[in-house]
C-alpha cells in the first residue's frame, strides 16, 4: 500500500478578463451560492490532502478572506506580479517545505473536476512510480488545446502546444488538461530549470516536463472519464453551462 502523503496547490490569481467584471477574482464567480473555487478545494479534502495551498493573486484579499471563513486547513500564498503556470506553483514552494510527498495542481476555475477522476489520476501516479502523471481528455475537435504524445509503452513523450504541432500532431485527440500529479522534490527540482524564454515573458508549467524528459524520468497519462470535467471557465457563458452540469449532478 502507497503511504506517501498528497499536498494539494490550486492556482487561483487569475484575473478572468472575459469575465467582464474586473472587481471580482475569477475563481470567486458562484455556482449554486459558492465561489467556484470551493468545489476544487472540497476535492482536494476529499482526497485528505495533507496541505492545500491556493495560490491568489487578483483581488486577492476578497479570496483570503473567503477561504479563511470556510475552510481552516487552507494557507494562501501570493503570486504577484502574475508571470505563468510555472511561476504560480514556485509561489507555493515554502508552504510545502518539509513535505516530501506528492503534489496535485490544480486550477481554481475547474469546479467541475470529480473525486473519482483526481482518485484514479493519483492512483495511476503512484501504482506506475512516475515522477509526473497529466491528466487527459479525449475531445473530437480539440483545436487550440496541447496534444498529449505517448510512445508505445504508454509513457508520455510530448505535449505540443497547438501553435506547434505538425499536421499529423494536429490528428491527436487527446489533450492536455492543465492538471497534473507530481513528486514533490522532482516537481521543485524541475521549475529550477524552465526559463520565460517566450513572447509573454513567462514561466510555464509544462516546460519542466522538458526537463524531465533529458533526464529520462518517467511521465504518465490519464484520460478523464467526462472531457467536461476539465474545462476550464472563461466567459459567464461557460459559468452558466457548468451551473447546469453541478445542479444535474445533485441527488
Amino acid at each position: 500500500m502507497n503511504t506517501k502523503e498528497l499536498a494539494v496547490v490550486i492556482m487561483a490569481a487569475g484575473k478572468g478578463t472575459r469575465m467582464k467584471n474586473p472587481d471580482v477574482a475569477k475563481v470567486m464567480y458562484t455556482i449554486a451560492d459558492r465561489p467556484m473555487v470551493e468545489y476544487v478545494i472540497e476535492t482536494a479534502l476529499h482526497l485528505r490532502a495533507h496541505r492545500i495551498v491556493v495560490v491568489v493573486g487578483w483581488q486577492k484579499q476578497s479570496v483570503i478572506d473567503r477561504l479563511a471563513k470556510t475552510f481552516d486547513s487552507v494557507v494562501c500564498v501570493e503570486q504577484a506580479p502574475q508571470l505563468g503556470t510555472g511561476h504560480a506553483v514556485m509561489q507555493a514552494e515554502p508552504a510545502l517545505n518539509g513535505f516530501a510527498g506528492d503534489v496535485l495542481v490544480l486550477s481554481g476555475d475547474v469546479p467541475l473536476l470529480t473525486y473519482r477522476t483526481t482518485a484514479s489520476l493519483i492512483d495511476v501516479h503512484r501504482s506506475t512510480n512516475a515522477i509526473a502523471t497529466v491528466l487527459t481528455a479525449m475531445l473530437d475537435q480539440p483545436t487550440g488545446y496541447g496534444r498529449v504524445l505517448r510512445d508505445s509503452t504508454d509513457h508520455v513523450v510530448g505535449i505540443v502546444e497547438e501553435k506547434d504541432a505538425t499536421a499529423e500532431q494536429k490528428q491527436i485527440k487527446e489533450i492536455n488538461s492543465g492538471i497534473y500529479v507530481f513528486d514533490r522534490h522532482a516537481l521543485f527540482e524541475g521549475l529550477k530549470h524552465i526559463t520565460p524564454l517566450n513572447a509573454q515573458k513567462e514561466y510555464y508549467l509544462t516546460d519542466v516536463f522538458q526537463h524531465f524528459w533529458r533526464n529520462n524520468l518517467p511521465v504518465r497519462a490519464v484520460q478523464a472519464n467526462e472531457a467536461s470535467e476539465i474545462r476550464g471557465i472563461n466567459t459567464l457563458e461557460q459559468l452558466e453551462e457548468a451551473r447546469g452540469v453541478l445542479e444535474g449532478r445533485l441527488p
